[in-house]
C-alpha cells in the first residue's frame, strides 16, 4: 500500500517547510532536481542546508528565483497547462493539479473571477510552483501514498502582501480550511502571534492530500522542515513522520465503510454496486437489517484500501439516498492467488491457484469456462468441476 506521511504542525506549515521536511527525511537534493526538470520551468534554484530552529536541527529549503529571468503573473490555466506539458508521472501531475484547483478555488471566491481566470500573483510565483510540485514529487520518490495531518494552528495580526495587509490566517488560507472542514487550534507560542504561521501554499498541499488524523505508523523517518523565522520561544520547524501504517505481520490494512438505507429504489443497488467496483472498491455486499420503526433496510458495505476512500464515499453520497457513511480501518490476512491456463481435455482452461507460505492450498476452475464446457458437450457443470481440477492438480502440485 506505500508508505504514510503525518504532517505534524505544531508551529504551522508552507510550501519550503514540507520541501525542507523531504529532504531532511532522506529526500536526495538531485532527485529532486532531475524531477523538477522534467518541469518546462526556468529562472531558479533550489538550495538546502542545515539550520539550527532552537534546540532542533532541521532542513531550510530555498527556491531562489534567478534576477534575470522575468517571471510572468500565471493564471490558473496558465499553471496547469506547465503542469499537463510536463514529464511528470501521472500521479504527480494529478495531485499537482488538485492542489493549485484547490487555490484557484479559494482565490476565484476572494476576487469574484472566474476560476480559468485567476491570476495568482503570490503563489503563482516560481517558488510557490516549484514547492507544490517539488513536494508532490518527493513524496513519489519516497513512496509516500497515504496521508495524514495534525490540527492546523492559527494566530492572529496582519500579514502585508501584494495587495496591501491582510488578516492572519491570510483569507486564501482560511478559506481554503473551511473547504476541507479542517481541524484548527489556537496557537500555543505567545510568540506566534503577528506572525503568519500556515501559508496559502502549506495549507493547499496539507489539505488536499490529507486525511486529519494520526494513525498508528511503523515509524521509519523523522523530517524536520525549517521556517525562515527563528524564534527564542519555540522551534519553528514542520515535523514530516514517515512511516508504514502499523498492523500485524501479514495482515493487509484496508478501510470498511458503511451505510444504512431505508429509503431507496432497490433496482438502484446494482447500479452502485458497479459503480463502486468501477471507483476502486474490493469487495461490495448488502445485508438485510431491521432500522427504527422496524422498517426493512440494507446495510450497504464497501471493503477497500485507504487510498480509494474519498471517492467511494463521494460515490456513496452521489449515489445513494444515505446522509452519512461510518469508515472503519480494518486488516485482513491474504491468500496468494494466481490466474493459471491449463491445457484440459477441453482445451485452455483458467484455474485459480489459492497459495500460503508457498503451499498451494486449493485449486478452483473458472466458473464461467466451466459453464460453457457444460453447455457445449451437454455435461452437468460439476462433473466438468472436478474433472478439470483433477487435471490441473496433476499439473500445478
Amino acid at each position: 500500500m506505500g508508505k504514510a506521511a503525518y504532517f505534524d504542525l505544531f508551529a504551522g506549515c508552507s510550501g519550503d517547510m514540507i520541501l525542507g521536511a523531504l529532504l531532511d527525511a532522506g529526500l536526495s537534493l538531485a532527485a529532486l532536481e532531475r524531477e523538477l526538470g522534467k518541469l518546462s520551468l526556468e529562472g531558479y534554484r533550489v538550495t538546502a542546508e542545515k539550520v539550527k530552529r532552537g534546540a532542533v536541527t532541521a532542513t531550510r529549503a530555498w527556491v531562489i528565483p534567478d534576477d534575470k529571468v522575468r517571471q510572468p503573473d500565471r493564471s490558473y490555466s496558465d499553471i496547469v497547462d506547465l503542469i499537463a506539458g510536463s514529464k511528470l508521472d501521472d500521479v504527480v501531475k494529478k495531485q499537482a493539479r488538485d492542489i493549485f484547483r484547490s487555490l484557484g478555488e479559494v482565490e476565484a471566491k476572494i476576487h469574484g473571477v472566474k476560476l480559468e481566470l485567476v491570476h495568482f500573483h503570490e503563489i503563482g510565483a516560481v517558488d510557490s510552483i516549484v514547492d507544490i510540485v517539488g513536494s508532490v514529487s518527493g513524496f513519489a520518490l519516497l513512496g509516500i501514498k497515504q496521508f495524514y495531518s495534525s490540527p492546523f494552528p492559527v494566530g492572529g495580526g496582519s500579514v502585508e502582501c501584494r495587495h496591501g495587509g491582510l488578516p492572519l490566517p491570510a483569507p486564501a488560507t482560511l478559506d481554503l480550511l473551511a473547504q476541507k472542514q479542517a481541524p484548527v487550534i489556537s496557537s500555543c507560542h505567545v510568540a506566534m502571534e503577528g506572525k503568519e504561521l500556515v501559508t496559502p501554499t502549506g495549507a493547499a498541499i496539507v489539505t488536499t492530500l490529507a486525511k486529519f488524523s494520526r494513525p498508528p505508523l511503523n515509524l521509519e523517518k523523522i523530517g524536520y522542515g525549517a521556517g525562515s523565522r527563528n524564534p527564542d520561544e519555540y522551534p519553528n520547524v514542520m515535523r514530516l513522520w514517515i512511516g508504514e501504517v502499523a498492523g500485524r505481520k501479514g495482515h493487509e490494512g484496508m478501510v470498511l465503510l458503511e451505510t444504512n438505507i431505508d429509503d431507496m429504489n432497490p433496482q438502484i443497488y446494482d447500479y452502485v454496486m458497479e459503480k463502486l467496483f468501477a471507483q476502486g472498491a474490493l469487495d461490495v455486499w448488502f445485508t438485510h437489517i431491521q432500522m427504527k420503526k422496524n422498517r426493512p433496510a440494507v446495510m450497504l458495505s464497501i471493503l477497500a484500501s485507504g487510498d480509494a476512500e474519498s471517492r467511494l464515499a463521494e460515490t456513496i453520497m452521489r449515489e445513494t439516498s444515505t446522509l452519512g457513511i461510518r469508515v472503519s480501518p480494518v486488516f485482513r490476512h491474504i491468500a496468494g492467488r494466481d490466474i493459471v491456463e491449463i491445457d484440459s481435455t477441453y482445451g485452455k482452461v483458467k484455474v485459480k491457484v489459492k497459495r500460503f507460505q508457498d503451499e498451494v492450498l486449493s485449486i478452483s476452475p473458472e466458473y464461467d469456462e466451466c459453464r460453457r464446457i457444460a453447455a457445449e458437450k451437454d455435461i452437468p457443470l460439476r462433473d466438468i468441476y472436478r474433472m478439470i481440477e483433477a487435471e490441473a492438480r496433476k499439473i500445478i502440485i
